[in-house]
């Protein structure tokens, strides 16, 4: 492997681990969002904190929500802290809270049986992943180097972490 692919190999993320009290009371329409952002962060991504030049990854993510702001601890492989980022929740609420209706009417919408308003909210929430995907990317601008599909699946284990039950 050359010089430039070991470094680029090394800015990702080998594990995401999400806290929170939410998650034991996730919806199963939520629970397979979380378990798709997840495998697809573990097949493909993209993640470069801004560290010293001495720290290096691959990366573990712990990813939580904490006294209103979204918590991003970084570690190397071994789990020895890193880097910490928090990020206000403020705004990301409208966007959550978007996430989360539409979450609810794709379930209505499975439950009837209606395909084309399946598909109708399949790209709401594809529309809505985007612009939240560019927000917090936005928002990491300096502290963290995502991708867009990385942002993406990041995006939606925040609204997950999100959810109240």
């Amino acid at each position: 492997m050359t010089a430039a692919l070991a470094v680029l190999a090394d800015h990702r993320l080998i594990r995401v681990a999400l806290t929170g009290e939410a998650l034991s009371r996730l919806s199963p329409l939520l629970e397979a969002d979380r378990a798709q952002a997840v495998a697809d962060l573990a097949a493909e991504n993209r993640f470069a904190p801004v560290l010293p030049a001495a720290a290096s990854g691959p990366f573990v993510l712990h990813l939580s929500i904490l006294d209103g702001r979204l918590i991003f601890d970084i570690r190397d492989e071994a789990e020895v802290p890193l880097l910490a980022v928090g990020l206000a929740l403020g705004p990301f609420r409208a966007l959550v809270k978007d996430y989360q209706l539409l979450v609810e009417s794709y379930a209505t919408a499975i439950a009837e049986g209606r395909e084309a308003r399946i598909q109708a909210i399949d790209m709401g929430r594809r529309g809505l992943h985007d612009e939240g995907a560019r927000l917090l990317a936005a928002r990491l601008a300096g502290k963290i180097v995502i991708d867009f599909p990385t942002a993406r699946r990041l995006f939606t284990l925040v609204c997950v972490l999100h959810q109240r039950g």
